[in-house]
């Protein structure tokens, strides 16, 4: 699965949108984050429904120029971002492996909450380096009461990995003194145990951070 998948969440958002729901309950609805919600739809008509109860009024002005700022610098960075080149798609999966990705020797694992992320870093992997999907693992991380049987599904599709090849999930307890926002789906995570893949990974890793275009008068911070 390429990192543009997920075609049944695109059709089920598109379906949402023309029954009038907005981004952001799609993006509840779906698992997923409001700009891929807006990217899915931005074709699709879209005429506003009957309010959801409980909710007493629409967004005021301040909001409304809110949401209008956040619709156009979307369109902005879907402007200026473009078709990835070849070289550009190898330099940012190695951004996201330097940001997100276990650097202990012997190791590839990579975690994120952003289905996006984890679709995009996991077609990186696999379109530039020889994966045997046999050995791709992966893992959730769940808060014990949401739905895993969901989330194991959510996740394999974002992936493309078997839910044969999850391990054993981590619940966690909820904890109100520490954060009261779950993600429904929870967190996912990749592994693939080849020393030389995730060496690999890490000399491109280097060498984005050694790279003679940064300013040289960082190190000497």
């Amino acid at each position: 699965m390429g990192y543009r998948g997920m075609v049944a969440e695109q059709a089920k958002a598109r379906e949402l949108r023309a029954t009038g729901m907005t981004l952001l309950d799609i993006a509840n609805e779906l698992g997923v984050s409001k700009s891929s919600a807006s990217l899915w739809v931005r074709d699709v008509e879209f005429t506003p429904g009957p309010r959801r109860r409980g909710r007493k009024r629409g967004p005021n002005v301040l909001e409304q120029r809110k949401l209008a700022e956040i619709d156009e610098l979307l369109e902005e960075g879907r402007r200026r971002i473009g078709e990835l080149s070849e070289r550009e798609f190898l330099v940012t999966g190695v951004a996201l492996y330097a940001c997100e990705g276990a650097k202990r020797d012997g190791c590839l694992k990579f975690a994120n909450s952003d289905p996006e992320m984890m679709a995009f870093f996991a077609a990186w992997l696999r379109h530039f380096f020889d994966i045997d999907e046999s050995r791709l693992r992966a893992r959730i991380y769940l808060h014990e009461g949401l739905d895993l049987d969901a989330a194991i599904s959510f996740w394999s599709r974002a992936m493309g990995i078997p839910p044969a090849q999850f391990g054993r999930p981590y619940r966690a307890k909820p904890d109100p003194s520490i954060r009261t926002v779950k993600h429904p789906m929870g967190c996912g995570y990749l592994n693939y145990s080849c020393s030389y893949t995730h060496r690999a990974i890490m000399g491109l890793v280097a060498a984005l951070l050694s790279s003679s275009s940064l300013n040289p008068g960082w190190r000497n911070w």
